[in-house]
């Protein structure tokens, strides 16, 4: 079975962070940001983790290399 290989729109959205959690940036944020409240941009300049369900696994095997 040949090698996997890596995810490469993944690899560029996603990090795994030192204790294994999926790291990823927030949505909304590129345009429309006149009606959007300075708090709420905040918010969103902020990267969260990916939940600890079956999703962060599968994003690891995407971007492993």
């Amino acid at each position: 079975m040949p090698k996997m290989k890596t995810h490469k729109g993944a690899k560029k959205r996603f990090k795994v962070t030192g204790t294994g959690k999926v790291k990823r940036l927030r949505a909304f944020k590129s345009h429309i940001l006149t009606k959007k409240d300075a708090k709420r941009k905040r918010r969103l300049r902020q990267a969260t983790t990916i939940g600890t369900n079956g999703e962060a696994k599968v994003i690891k095997r995407l971007i492993q290399a």
